[in-house]
């Protein structure tokens, strides 16, 4: 095959290097308009298993660059005057002119027809007189851009202003991030050496600090000079450097463009590395993507009958790893765009919090890492949760929490989840059963599913309520089983389905599906229906919302004598009192619509009501969706920092954050932990109180938000739903040995904990 590589950064001259490892018959050439030594980079990063995929395609090339790498093991964050350390991370940094030039070298030897200082006119103008184009062309791809109509690339440009610089003192002993509180703004460094002389040093900043500082204004030297300035207390002496000499004055600094193309191909002409997609250098994967997809391609095309499919199984296969990377550079650079509000916290929590805000390194990843750190990182967090300082050492799941008066002996909460069990609105055998054994099972906190206040509020005929003297008794049977024969406390989360009510039991007739008989009148703030075959409800009057605001107040003195220990408001999900809240349900023209303030009026209105009869030592909280996934329709996460300052300035003590469910054409971007993030902003942002729900099925994912202070307390729903017992046997596979078991069932916790004592030798045997 004739090949042109269009670029002659690491991706092109690599795919050059494979193609002619699989066959030396290919005539391969490479353009690169800058000359064979011009490099605009500073270091490169390199992880353990990127090295070992590089050794796998050619070990030549993989023994030549490794020979030059430097090598750290540790991470050190200093922040607020302290320098903290965790290791076992294994990274390698090489210089970037030393790499290509390794690679120039190896691809010579190859015999790669390698042409610097030439331009290409277009991909087009080559496309004809070669077999096969490879766009390698860079972040600012022209080809790209030639053929965007086909490629159609998606380029989301970031908020914060970054700049590479070099400097010579030595970062060798670990990978450093340095945070400095400057009288303009925070300002921060990301800093490890690549030789024995250099280390990169990459500056970075958010626009305001960036504009605070007059950067804009200023020479290139007067940049460089003013980051010195920064940072001369980490520099030993030593300048900073820029080798940009392309580039004048602010133009040093750059804006990240994430990019990703819908599609990576057109006729012969394929994208490679940056000019497809960028990770952020916060993760340092860009490399590894680009080398990664230089092998995968060059085998595709050797190993696929023709030159689409290879190009469509490039694609398909790529954009997976892609997407993932993307996914952990995307949580990785929005932390660093919004860590002002993690510089208050403890430097311990700080360091936990910049380790894993990717979510590629969990919990116990960190403890195979380096278990001494972590668990001297745990012991913090349970000292500061109130644990005596001599206490054995547990994991951050197992630290008591307080609500005002009310104590919990974990962070672990059995999250509402509808049983449709109930009749006439009264719980049953059914909902004592299911709950008395969830409350045996080790978590601190069971909630009951959705409590309705009136027979109109249930979502089904299956929805429980506290609106008749039995559902209080039924209820109180209960709560007086769970706090005779357990440590767990009960919560009754209390609402009204608004127009989501009067629909089928799920298994009888489909989620949402209006009653084929019996339906009763909606009330809703507008005369909206949920979705287009549901019932419409009407509009709400003054009479309407004076009527619900009652009915809630007696559904709480109900709960106060059914013995809960907490109720929660449900302010969330397109039920009657998220609708308030919502713009994209709440279309009113009165006082109770139109701008937020007036969207929380009756909501703050019922809470309010409710707060005053529940006592003063039983905490409440309100549930809320901190995202409508409407786009700007519906609530945005910024809504949400309001609405929970609102409900907090009127007594709130936690904020039960989860999101969606309001419109039935929404569009979550679901995933791992896909919540948290909402209940992170919220915590950090107002230093309000929150549980974390959504997707959160594993202890290593518990532990990880809860040391990380994304939120004070956890919920898990499904995992609960499938193992009532979840908590102890959690605790059971990390080797916690101080839960307490009923009593009856302690020949079976002994059991648990010799087979998980096995498990956990054989899989740390395995992961080391």
């Amino acid at each position: 095959m004739r090949i042109a590589c269009l670029g002659g950064g690491p991706a092109g001259l690599y795919f050059a290097i494979s193609m002619k490892l699989r066959d030396p018959s290919h005539e391969v050439v490479l353009f690169e308009r800058n000359r064979a030594n011009d490099t605009f980079g500073w270091g490169v990063v390199l992880s353990d298993d990127a090295l070992e995929n590089l050794r796998v395609n050619d070990p030549v090339s993989a023994e030549s660059i490794r020979d030059h790498f430097a090598y750290w093991d540790d991470v050190a964050v200093v922040h607020d005057g302290v320098r903290n350390v965790s290791g076992g991370h294994g990274f390698a940094g090489i210089g970037r002119k030393q790499m290509l030039v390794l690679l120039q070298d190896r691809a010579r030897e190859l015999g790669v027809d390698l042409r610097f200082e030439t331009e290409f006119d277009t991909a087009e103008s080559l496309r004809h007189d070669y077999d096969l184009v490879v766009a390698c062309d860079g972040l600012n791809s022209r080809v790209r851009t030639e053929y965007a109509e086909y490629f159609k690339p998606d380029i989301d440009t970031r908020k914060c202003k970054f700049i590479w610089l070099g400097t010579h003192q030595r970062f060798d002993d670990a990978f450093t991030f340095i945070f400095e509180k400057t009288q303009h703004g925070w300002i921060w460094a990301h800093a490890y050496q690549f030789d024995d002389k250099t280390a990169t040093f990459i500056v970075e900043c958010s626009q305001q600090t960036w504009e605070n500082f007059g950067f804009e204004d200023m020479s290139k030297e007067e940049i460089v000079e003013t980051c010195r300035k920064v940072f001369e207390d980490h520099l030993g002496g030593h300048k900073l450097m820029s080798n940009a000499d392309h580039l004048r004055g602010s133009a040093v600094w750059i804006n990240f463009p994430r990019v990703l193309c819908e599609k990576w191909y057109h006729e012969n002409v394929v994208l490679l590395g940056d000019a497809s997609a960028t990770a952020h250098f916060s993760i340092g994967s860009g490399s590894r993507l680009a080398f990664d997809s230089a092998i995968a391609l060059a085998n595709y095309v050797h190993t696929e009958p023709t030159l689409e499919a290879a190009f469509e199984r490039y694609q398909e296969e790529r954009r997976v790893e892609v997407l993932r990377l993307q996914s952990a550079a995307r949580n990785s650079l929005e932390w660093f765009e919004e860590v002002e509000r993690y510089l208050d916290l403890d430097p311990v929590q700080f360091n936990y919090s910049l380790l894993t805000r990717s979510q590629r390194i969990s919990h116990e990843n960190l403890r195979l890492r380096d278990p001494k750190w972590l668990e001297s990182a745990e012991k913090w967090f349970q000292v500061h949760a109130g644990v005596p300082e001599d206490a054995p050492v547990r994991a951050p799941m197992f630290a008591p929490f307080k609500l005002r008066e009310m104590d919990l002996i974990d962070r672990i909460v059995v999250s509402p989840m509808a049983q449709y069990k109930a009749v006439d609105g009264c719980p049953t055998d059914w909902h004592f059963g299911h709950y008395s054994e969830r409350a045996k099972g080790g978590a601190a906190l069971v909630y009951t599913e959705m409590t309705c206040i009136s027979p109109e509020g249930r979502i089904t005929p299956g929805c429980p309520g506290l609106y008749a003297p039995e559902h209080e008794a039924a209820w109180k049977r209960l709560t007086d089983f769970v706090h005779a024969e357990t440590l767990a406390k009960m919560c009754c989360q209390i609402g009204h389905a608004g127009r989501k009510a009067s629909t089928c039991v799920p298994w009888d007739g489909g989620i949402d599906a209006p009653l084929p008989q019996g339906n009763w009148d909606l009330i809703a703030p507008s005369p909206l229906p949920y979705k287009p075959a549901s019932q419409t409800p009407r509009e709400m009057t003054r009479a309407d919302m004076d009527m619900v605001r009652d009915q809630f107040v007696a559904a709480a003195e109900m709960a106060e004598r059914a013995g809960f220990d907490m109720i929660e408001f449900h302010a969330a999900h397109g039920y009657l009192i998220g609708s308030f809240l919502s713009p994209a349900t709440n279309k009113r023209s009165d006082e109770y619509g139109g701008s937020l303030e007036n969207r929380l009026r009756f909501p703050l209105e019922v809470f309010k009501a409710m707060r005053a009869v529940w006592p003063q030592a039983k905490p409440m909280s309100v549930r809320i969706s901190a995202h409508d996934w409407v786009g700007e329709e519906g609530n945005l996460p910024e809504d949400a920092v309001e609405i929970a300052k609102a409900f907090d300035a009127a007594g709130v003590d936690i904020i039960d954050v989860s999101a969606g469910q309001t419109m039935s054409d929404e569009q979550p971007v679901y995933g791992r932990m896909f919540q948290v993030p909402f209940s992170d902003r919220i915590r950090n942002e107002t230093g309000i109180k929150t549980m974390a729900v959504g997707n959160i099925y594993e202890a290593d994912h518990v532990n990880s938000i809860l040391m990380a202070g994304r939120a004070d307390l956890v919920c898990l729903a499904r995992a609960h739903l499938a193992d009532p017992y979840w908590t102890l046997h959690a605790g059971a596979q990390l080797g916690d040995r101080h839960a307490v078991w009923p009593d009856a069932y302690r020949a079976g916790r002994d059991m648990i904990w010799r087979l998980a004592e096995r498990e956990r030798e054989a899989e740390a045997a395995m992961k080391v």
